[in-house]
């Protein structure tokens, strides 16, 4: 502490001395308190799923289905009556938890996908209870992967993904596994990635899945992305279902390649589970998308 040097009196310089000395043995008594350097990093930090970074983006980890649509795309109403028969299905992902799967089936829910893997470096934590939860009530499921082409190759993710619950097998009750491609929520909506490079990626990734599995992967995505990123590239739709993103009464415009969608993601405000999709047919072609 400062000794006051105007004409106010001064205070004895033993008095002075002993603030300074208690003050100092206060501030090294809270740098050595357990926890105080955790606790102080932990209020700057976001956790996953739960709450951002210091720039505003979202922890990583944390991305998920359409998380971008609303923002890219807008959201309208809900699909209008269709004389095809449309089978009901969710995705989920770690910001759903633990899901009451058994509402969904009763609701008429009958197929299910869900988040297993980020780029490299994430396993949703919550896998085993949404992928065997949809399993055991006895809905379809499958498994998807959220890219994030600018951290590693195509074939690297597809590994990844695959040795991380993203597997298939002819049980007849498990989907070929999606790639999740579309905006990137942490940075640049393309990933820093040319239109021709973007390509590339994603052809490396399903050419490992297919090698790894033996089937084709499902190709999420929306059509707004898709142009963008791709220049709407049409050579994947002879082999890759496609599963459209679009929040609104038709599913609009398809990206070039594909005359039809197999999926649809209609809305993210679903009961019970936000995302909700329709898919192109009965129940029985759902189980023939399981069985390849």
């Amino acid at each position: 502490m400062l000794v006051h040097r105007s004409g106010t009196a001064r205070r004895p310089r033993t008095a002075a001395a002993g603030i300074v000395l208690s003050s100092l043995s206060a501030l090294a008594l809270l740098l050595t308190l357990p926890g105080t350097a955790t606790a102080t990093a932990a209020g700057t930090a976001g956790t996953s799923g739960t709450s951002g970074t210091a720039d505003g983006k979202p922890e990583r980890g944390s991305a998920h289905m359409g998380m971008g649509v609303v923002q890219h795309d807008g959201r309208g109403g809900l699909p209008r009556d269709t004389r095809v028969t449309q089978t009901e299905g969710v995705d989920v992902s770690s910001h759903q938890g633990n899901v009451n799967w058994s509402s969904l089936w009763t609701s008429g829910v009958k197929w299910a996908y869900v988040k297993a893997t980020e780029g490299n470096y994430y396993k949703n934590p919550y896998f085993g209870q949404q992928y065997n939860g949809s399993y055991n009530v006895g809905m379809i499921r499958g498994a998807y992967h959220f890219a994030t082409p600018n951290d590693s190759s195509g074939a690297n993710q597809a590994n990844y993904f695959v040795d991380n619950g993203g597997g298939w097998s002819r049980d007849g009750r498990t989907l070929p596994g999606t790639l999740d491609i579309e905006w990137n929520p942490y940075g640049a909506h393309c990933y820093g990635k040319t239109q021709s490079g973007m390509v590339a990626w994603i052809r490396d990734f399903l050419t490992t899945y297919k090698a790894r599995t033996g089937r084709d992967a499902v190709i999420y995505t929306a059509t707004s992305w898709w142009k963008d990123c791709t220049g709407n590239y049409g050579g994947f739709g002879s082999a890759n279902p496609l599963w459209i993103a679009r929040y609104n009464t038709t599913v609009g415009e398809l990206p070039a390649g594909w005359g039809v969608q197999t999926m649809w993601q209609y809305t993210s405000t679903g009961p019970t589970v936000g995302d909700h999709n329709k898919f192109n047919g009965a129940l029985d072609r759902v189980q023939a998308l399981a069985y390849g």
